[in-house]
């Protein structure tokens, strides 16, 4: 697909539509490789995530009576562009779910600072294991020692849209990741 395919706003394509088929099936392998005979939370931080979380767990292999998935709101950005305070808003049923392994699914790891401050929060929660899981990963732009278990592709430093991920709630809809005119 080329530029002339892009809405307004979006110079290239960064990730397409058949990688990012093959990323989620690759991921999806190694999840149920490594989770098989566990009992596993499948935590997705909202917003971003919802899109990849989606097509991710219904590729991941795991018997349904073993896979729980629920979402946690945190966030480090407001309405723009500039990294803030980490926010976050829990929903209580994770505290049933203490004698599982925790992955925590995003869309992006850029900073690191909001999988280090979850990091921290969640393995205080009593959880078997807590391990990341991102779709897209920013090593040039990390500010805090944070890794994922499982990263979908390496990105470059440019501010990306579509496939879960926006830029003030527009683009999300997007079946590929953009990089953002700047």
């Amino acid at each position: 697909m080329g530029s002339e395919y892009l809405p307004e706003g979006l110079k290239k394509i960064v990730v397409s539509e058949e990688e990012i088929r093959g990323i989620i099936s690759r991921m999806a392998k190694e999840i149920t490789r490594d989770y098989t005979g566990r009992k596993l939370v499948i935590c997705g931080l909202l917003k971003g995530c919802f899109i990849f979380l989606a097509d991710l767990v219904r590729q991941i292999d795991l018997p349904c009576e073993s896979l729980v998935v629920s979402f946690i709101k945190a966030s480090s950005y407001g309405s723009g562009r500039t990294p803030g305070e980490i926010k976050i808003t829990e929903f209580a049923e994770l505290d049933n779910y203490k004698d599982y392994d925790m992955l925590v699914v995003d869309d992006i790891l850029d900073t690191g600072n909001t999988f280090c401050y979850l990091e921290k929060y969640l393995k205080g929660k009593g959880f078997k294991s807590v391990s990341f899981c991102a779709f897209l990963d920013k090593p040039e732009r990390r500010r805090a020692s944070a890794s994922a278990k499982y990263t979908g592709k390496q990105i470059e430093d440019e501010f990306v849209v579509g496939y879960g991920l926006d830029f003030n709630e527009k683009y999300r809809t997007l079946p590929f990741v953009a990089a953002v005119n700047t």
